[in-house]
């Protein structure tokens, strides 16, 4: 197939890349910067411009263009940044999807928080509706509505409900891995909250398994039956050898982070029954699984 990736070059993009060369499709990779590569294709979705033949010519995009959310402190600069990086994205790729004459599949990046900030034990299938609280709540539900313009032409669209990608290359374990090595891993207050997550090899696996098969609609890109805070600081404390004995109470952690700290405090257990109703057999179920492929 001709598959276009925008956000090429990120964590996820790259292997994403990668994944689908390696079965034999011919992907073009959305670029903003100078690239000269036979594969690269220059756009500007702050002002909604894009080659509409490419897309025109393509069979499936996929967008994974936005700026990073993890970065901190999260200023109101920050959050304007964080969303309109995605809506131009997300609508400069829906409208030249729109304007083909056979409109391509559209995988369209999304998050987990559309579902909110904190469902407790709730268990959240793509069926399940949305508290509509928080900012990335806002964003991932603004997000997926600027894909409209391509689902009205009759595209093919998937929404990429992405939960927290674990990998030692990059994302948020790479992070959370330094204080946990240092033997200072901490339960981040009740530790009951669901923590939903996906190895970046089934994450990758996943969205390349979209792109071959028809499905559309939200899709949850985490593992089944997520661990909660509890769980899963203990197993990264095996998986590093380092004992996790401390507890961050939720008052220090909201101190400390200001608006990242509902991002963490928060409790979204995912389920992935679109994925696992379409036939994707998960590489990493248990939090131990996804660990070891994570940190090998």
């Amino acid at each position: 197939m001709r598959i276009v990736v925008g956000g090429a070059s990120g964590f996820l993009g790259a292997p994403l890349v990668s994944s689908l060369r390696e079965a034999g499709h011919d992907v073009n990779r959305l670029v903003r910067g100078e690239d000269t590569s036979a594969d690269a294709s220059r756009w500007d979705p702050a002002n909604g411009e894009v080659d509409t033949a490419l897309i025109g010519d393509a069979d499936v995009v996929v967008n994974l263009s936005g700026a990073p959310i993890s970065q901190w402190p999260r200023t109101k600069g920050r959050e304007v940044e964080i969303l309109n990086s995605r809506v131009s994205a997300t609508d400069t790729l829906a409208r030249a999807i729109a304007a083909a004459s056979t409109p391509p599949a559209f995988l369209s990046g999304s998050g987990m928080s559309w579902y909110g900030v904190d469902r407790g034990e709730t268990v959240l299938p793509e069926g399940s509706g949305s508290t509509g609280e928080g900012f990335l709540a806002e964003v991932s539900q603004a997000w997926e509505a600027a894909a409209a313009p391509a689902r009205d032409a009759g595209a093919r669209v998937a929404f990429l409900r992405t939960s927290i990608v674990l990998d030692d290359a990059g994302g948020a374990l790479k992070l959370m891995k330094v204080p946990f090595s240092l033997g200072l891993g901490a339960r981040l207050g009740s530790g009951e909250q669901f923590f939903s997550c996906i190895s970046r090899r089934d994450w990758v696996e996943a969205v390349h398994f979209l792109a071959e098969n028809d499905v559309s609609g939200p899709v949850n890109l985490a593992a089944p039956s997520p661990p909660t805070n509890a769980e899963f600081t203990k197993a990264l404390g095996r998986a590093l050898n380092r004992p996790a004995p401390f507890v961050a109470p939720a008052f220090a952690v909201k101190a400390a982070l200001g608006g990242l700290a509902e991002d963490l405090l928060g409790s979204l257990r995912l389920e992935p029954e679109t994925l696992l109703q379409a036939g994707y057999a998960f590489e990493h179920t248990s939090i131990d699984d996804i660990l070891h492929a994570a940190l090998a």
